[in-house]
């Protein structure tokens, strides 16, 4: 199976961020490389009706690219049944050089391990003279473990006492020393067959390969005996007799250290530091045995391959992102502070969308896109350069969206106030969506910036919530350890910037943007993107 290559957007993706993902792993998949689109946050209303518009499910949510334990080389092994004899267990681990075997049961559900240490153990502290009924041995393990043929099969067999007896006696003597459900070893001395059965033995063994007449089957019959006969010799008969118990008798099951297969791979080798055990069970969420894995297995682990569109900051990425092997970027901001083992093909233009460089990778690689992946890389140019009235939108977004516009079949006026008009209510979100819905974080220095941009053309409604919103503001500063944190509300009709902020240190926003209307607010006329018109401005002012 080919390994899943996950392509992701930054976090509070927006419809560049998703739609690039969608569309890249599309391109990807168009030379059979298994790839996934998937996003780190919730989608905003414009990019939930671009994607019902060319019906597009959202894609998956992925929480973490850390190394987990199912990203490991684990040793799989087929678990046995609770039922087979400790001699077959032992066979399975020598022939196959293991040190342990998995136990289900019947409903595959991982009850336990054997290990070569148990069966030693086990088998040489076995003083327990009732040991094949306590273990509730199975009559077929016995007769396998001896190569026996069943004469008589009673269903006595090993109840009672079970100690095991050899009749070396004579008859008479022989009998004193047999219990009810007694098991008997008794050679060709038909006398000595006769006084066992009649004593009350369960079972009688006899060895040697010798016959059982007749009337010796039918006195047991009576007496409910089962009989067995086996080429084996009376010494190593009973020697071997305790090796048909099953494992379930001398598995591990309590206290048993085992790993799911989500947990991820920092916790387990605290924990395996901790015990002094060397072979650890993995299950999954069914408690199915899936593998072993030991601390060597923790030097061959593989990374969850990821691609990242749209973003190359570490604290704009995926949970986990510097456990992940990174085998692209693809991005048209400024180039952030990931870092990588290996090169890796990295794509950085000066465009005003990620959706641009997409598209014409689809070009050089002269494949056509789809009418629906048209239409989502078309609605992604439109978004992210506002229908190129944002100072990032180039010459060659406009050119790239009128192409994509004409294999979707869209017009682009049209098509852009239809998704404007859908993303830019504000009515039904809370202070947290508003905020929350397309919000980055950048790090300058030693500054720590947080900027959310939501599109609007509802600025009744923000006055309404600018004091909620500055006390939000504040709270999420102080939460997170943001220096400077600001809100954009930007009119994309009218082309201007409403800017709600709040700085631990003041002075440093009225660096960058001025003048300032009031103290935690202020208006920018042709102001529309966060990237080419206010990140530079505050990189400028803090330098």
């Amino acid at each position: 199976m080919k390994e899943t290559v996950y392509i992701t957007g930054h976090k509070n993706p927006d419809t560049d961020s998703i739609c690039s993902a969608i569309a890249y792993a599309d391109l990807k998949q168009h030379h059979n490389v298994n790839a996934v689109p998937v996003r780190i946050g919730k989608i905003n209303r414009e990019t939930e009706f671009v994607l019902n518009y060319f019906g597009f499910s959202e894609p998956e949510y992925l929480t973490t690219v850390k190394t987990q334990v199912s990203d490991i080389e684990m040793d799989v092994i087929e678990p046995v049944s609770p039922y087979i004899s400790i001699k077959d267990a032992w066979q399975i681990l020598i022939e196959n050089n293991l040190a342990v075997l998995p136990v289900e049961n019947a409903e595959k559900i991982m009850i336990g391990i054997v290990s070569v240490s148990d069966i030693a153990y086990s088998y040489m502290n076995m003083t327990a003279s009732n040991v094949l009924s306590a273990s509730h041995t199975p009559i077929e393990n016995v007769i396998k473990t001896l190569d026996a043929v069943l004469v008589l099969s009673s269903k006595k067999a090993f109840e009672g006492s079970g100690k095991a007896i050899i009749g070396a006696m004579t008859p008479g003597g022989m009998v004193e020393y047999i219990e009810n459900g007694d098991i008997v070893f008794v050679g060709d001395i038909k006398q000595n067959q006769m006084k066992a059965i009649a004593a009350g033995a369960s079972c009688v063994i006899v060895t040697c390969g010798s016959q059982i007449d007749e009337d010796v089957i039918e006195l047991a019959k009576t007496h409910e005996c089962t009989l067995l006969t086996t080429s084996y010799d009376t010494f190593t008969s009973a020697r071997l007799l305790y090796q048909s118990i099953p494992v379930e008798f001398t598995m591990t099951s309590k206290n048993l250290v085992y790993f799911n297969n989500d947990e991820f791979i920092d916790d387990v080798k605290e924990r395996m530091l901790q015990t002094r055990f060397r072979n650890f069970p993995v299950v999954d969420e069914h408690h199915h045995f899936k593998g072993f894995i030991s601390n060597h297995h923790m030097l061959k682990q593989q990374k969850k391959k990821v691609i990242l569109v749209d973003h190359s900051e570490k604290s704009q990425s995926v949970q986990g992102i510097e456990q992940a092997e990174i085998l692209e970027i693809i991005d048209h901001h400024r180039i952030g502070d990931i870092q990588t083992g290996s090169p890796i093909y990295y794509r950085n233009e000066p465009t005003g969308s990620t959706a641009t460089i997409i598209a014409n990778l689809f070009s050089f690689q002269g494949i056509t896109p789809s009418a629906s992946i048209a239409g989502i890389l078309c609605a992604a140019i439109l978004s992210d350069t506002i229908r190129f009235k944002s100072p990032t939108s180039t010459k060659l977004d406009r050119i790239t969206a009128e192409k994509l516009a004409n294999i979707a079949g869209i017009d682009i006026d049209t098509f852009s106030m239809q998704m404007f008009d859908a993303g830019t209510t504000l009515h039904g979100l809370t202070i947290d969506e508003i905020i929350q819905s397309d919000f980055k974080e950048y790090v300058i220095g030693k500054t720590k910036i947080g900027i959310g941009q939501v599109y609007t053309t509802d600025f009744s409604s923000i006055e309404k919530l600018q004091e909620s919103i500055l006390g939000y503001l504040d709270e999420l500063a102080e939460k997170k350890s943001y220096n400077i944190l600001l809100i954009l509300f930007t009119d994309i009709i009218e082309e201007k910037t409403e800017v709600l902020f709040t700085e631990s240190q003041k002075g440093l926003v009225s660096k960058a943007f001025s003048p300032l209307d009031d103290e935690n607010s202020f208006s920018m006329d042709g102001v529309v993107s966060r990237k080419k018109q206010i990140v530079p401005s505050l990189i400028s002012a803090l330098s």
